[in-house]
């Protein structure tokens, strides 16, 4: 079976959709809807801005989100995904590409996702850390015993945990789990505490637009962030979409539960090869390849 799997935030370059918007009609037709819809050009931000321009999470995420989606539709008959997955943001991608809901929906709320964020931010200063060469359970209780605001953020791989939580909280985690024997303990250059309890303004927010967004049942099963599962239920899929932006992305657990159900190669479809990387620590053995640019 073929699972398709869909980055996140983090993995933008500067150039990025060029080569869609040039080679496919399709593409730049959306690519100019996209543009409409935001209220601003983001195709000249992703196509000769800055670092520090798709650095902007308003701009990140729906640039994330338009060259993961577009890729997928300019594979035409060649995407036939029979399990699909996405990292935080690219849970979106994953959705759209899957037919649970339409291009302008998905841009629309992950552009309010994008908005919801950055507010959220704003409220208390906030951040995540990678935890590297410990077990999950010696990280959890780890956060536990903070007393400030430290959760698990992203099960990336096995021996590598994003925690999430108050600037004090990250200091003082990072302190106990390099005692701990941690190989790493490197805060990440973000703005804030994403997949925490801290993001609960924005989750509030976001849930009313996922609320009144027409959600369909996809043509495979979505394994989401919150329970590594699979789910085609549209109803099942909007509640799990809500709950994510406060709870863990589980995506070590969403490889093995694939790996499971009987996956035999996965493609990233969309910037970088961070997920491509990450399923191979789960298991060397799976065949994985990316689509990141024009197919023609």
């Amino acid at each position: 079976m073929k699972a398709y799997v869909f980055p996140g935030q983090g993995a933008q370059f500067v150039g990025m959709g060029k080569d869609l918007y040039e080679n496919s009609a399709e593409a730049k037709e959306l690519f100019e809807k996209a543009n409409e819809i935001l209220g601003f050009r983001i195709t000249d931000l992703m196509f000769e801005g800055t670092d520090a321009d798709l650095k902007q999470t308003k701009v990140t995420q729906p640039a994330i989100f338009l060259h993961s989606v577009l890729l997928a539709k300019t594979l035409g008959e060649d995407f036939k995904p029979e399990m699909v997955a996405g990292h935080s943001l690219g849970e979106f991608s994953a959705l759209v590409a899957a037919g649970a809901m339409d291009f302008e929906d998905g841009l629309k709320l992950v552009a309010q996702r994008a908005m919801a964020m950055q507010k959220a931010c704003e409220i208390e200063p906030s951040t995540m850390a990678a935890i590297v060469g410990l077990e999950d359970e010696v990280v959890e209780e780890a956060c536990v015993a903070v007393e400030e605001v430290v959760v698990p953020a992203n099960y990336n791989c096995p021996g590598q945990l994003v925690i999430s939580g108050s600037i004090a909280g990250i200091d003082k985690a990072c302190e106990v789990l390099t005692e701990k024997g941690a190989k790493r303990a490197l805060k990440l250059p973000v703005g804030g505490a994403f997949h925490s309890p801290l993001m609960e303004p924005a989750r509030a927010e976001l849930a009313e637009a996922i609320a009144s967004t027409t959600f369909k049942a996809p043509v495979c099963p979505v394994y989401q962030n919150v329970n590594a599962q699979p789910v085609t239920d549209p109803e099942v899929i909007k509640e799990n979409l809500i709950a994510q932006l406060t709870a863990p992305v589980k995506w070590t657990q969403t490889v093995k539960n694939m790996i499971t159900d009987g996956v035999s190669s996965y493609t990233e479809v969309g910037p970088g090869k961070v997920l491509q990387g990450l399923v191979k620590k789960v298991d060397r053995r799976m065949p994985t390849e990316g689509v990141n640019s024009y197919q023609g």
